[in-house]
């Protein structure tokens, strides 16, 4: 009797042996299908470690019990993304988490990360091309009912009065496409005229501005060569610090001059007050330059004459990868880009001019490359900008204008020189809804990267005058 239960159970343990297998993978399927079930009637509910997350109705997520991950690119529909906090539901669309801790994100607008903690804080993505676009609004509203510049009187000079005054006077033809890259050096000080922000009373002003322009000297028939210049302007330092008492009481340091001409880059040599403490606004704000201070010194935003605003090309328009035209003689970077990619069907580069209008060639490419010529900068950042081609920056030690309030991240890709063998496979990396994100950001901060004989809000100059604001509460002694 006991050999035969013991001969039933060894029976039943080979079945149930044998059968285990099996019922793994009835469990696993039976288990599929909940999830499966669940996931279409809650579509992408977030889910992490067993805890899901509930979203409000104002765009942001409760994080309950959610491990911090680092936020990198994500997209506006169907792409894996890694997430920092959670993810955000707009419209009743939510997202998922898988186990990689990746979030796909679908129908969601970017919006900025906030603080948040691991259970029961409130966040936001952030797709922003702002690093704190509040603070930054907040302040700059701030700025524009307090700032206050004061003109030395030689920019409102009689035309006659001195062989010198087109030195200091206004263009009255700022808009000539021969301006081409001195374009900004010229409408800073028409847009400063023409603005709010001018005190009569140079007691009030928190800076003061040096109205002469390094391009016209370099075109005057007695100011022309590199060492006339810098004699010119330190003498005009000189004299404005003994006419004026408004330079002793601060050494110049809330003192400033504009250009974009390269000579300029020099043309406080001769001075040491000017080099050393006055700010200058320059197109040529380069890290490597001897004379540059990147945290006293501007970089102004390089801009070509351009009366209207380009209506931008959709990114199923764009058929081509990339873009550039223009010398290479004069920069090494640009000789590798040519030699390694110039066959390229994908990609359209130019040494010199192109075989078509400059700027179809930005309408039709989804890439438009700056590459370091004989300075770190040139117009094809803002050229691109407007027309909605995103800047790849090949330009290394180029301190990008603007950088503390825009996160070039968000728009822009930058690769270091000697990654230019990589170009293609950097860009083909780039996921379609990243791309897109940056595309959307560019007509966004395009306004900040335009002049106007009249200014606008945030425009190129009241963004560059908010750099000076930023440099403000310097002390003086008495006048």
């Amino acid at each position: 009797m006991a050999l035969c239960s013991f001969n039933q159970s060894y029976k039943l343990f080979r079945l149930w042996f044998f059968l285990r297998p099996f019922s793994v993978i009835l469990i696993v399927v039976v288990m599929v299908g909940a999830l499966l079930m669940v996931q279409t009637k809650m579509k992408d509910l977030t889910h992490k470690n067993g805890i899901f997350v509930q979203f409000n109705g104002q765009e942001e997520v409760l994080v309950k019990n959610l491990e911090p991950k680092k936020l990198q690119n994500w997209s506006s529909e169907g792409e894996n993304v890694l997430i920092s906090n959670s993810s955000i539901h707009k419209n009743g669309n939510f997202v998922q988490i898988n186990g990689q801790e990746e979030v796909l994100v679908k129908n969601l607008e970017p919006k900025k990360v906030q603080n948040w903690s691991s259970e029961g804080q409130n966040v936001l993505i952030n797709n922003s091309p702002y690093h704190n676009w509040e603070l930054f609004a907040a302040d700059y509203e701030e700025m524009m009912k307090t700032l206050m510049i004061f003109v030395y009187p030689d920019a409102f000079m009689s035309n006659k009065s001195s062989p010198f005054s087109t030195i200091f006077l206004p263009l009255t033809n700022p808009f000539d496409p021969k301006l081409g890259n001195y374009f900004s050096e010229h409408m800073f000080k028409i847009a400063l005229l023409g603005s709010s922000l001018v005190t009569q009373n140079p007691e009030k002003a928190h800076f003061y501005y040096m109205p002469f322009s390094i391009n016209v000297m370099r075109n005057h028939p007695r100011v022309h060569s590199a060492a006339a210049i810098e004699d010119f302007v330190a003498g005009y330092t000189d004299r404005i610090r003994s006419e004026f008492r408004f330079w002793n009481a601060s050494g110049g340091a809330d003192h400033f001059y504009v250009y974009c001409h390269s000579i300029g880059r020099d043309a406080a040599s001769k001075h040491q007050e000017l080099h050393h403490n006055a700010i200058q606004v320059t197109c040529s704000s380069n890290y490597f330059q001897r004379l540059y201070v990147a945290h006293k010194d501007i970089g102004l935003p390089q801009v070509w004459p351009r009366k209207y605003e380009e209506v931008l090309n959709p990114p199923d328009a764009r058929y081509k990868l990339v873009f550039f035209a223009g010398r290479v003689q004069n920069s090494l970077a640009r000789r590798d880009l040519l030699e390694l990619w110039k066959n390229d069907s994908s990609f359209d580069i130019f040494s010199g001019s192109s075989s078509f209008p400059y700027k179809e060639g930005f309408r039709r490419s989804r890439y438009c490359l700056h590459v370091k010529g004989y300075e770190v900068n040139t117009a094809r950042v803002s050229d691109a900008i407007q027309h909605g081609c995103v800047p790849v920056l090949i330009s290394n030690y180029y301190d990008l204008p603007l950088a503390n309030i825009l996160d070039w991240s968000k728009f822009s890709i930058i690769v270091n020189e000697r990654d230019i063998p990589h170009l293609k496979k950097i860009l083909l990396s780039v996921p379609k809804q990243m791309y897109l994100s940056m595309y959307k950001n560019l007509g966004i901060v395009r306004k900040h990267f335009a002049w106007y004989s009249s200014p606008k809000n945030y425009d190129s100059f009241h963004m560059t005058v908010y750099q000076l604001w930023l440099r403000r509460g310097l002390h003086r002694v008495a006048w």
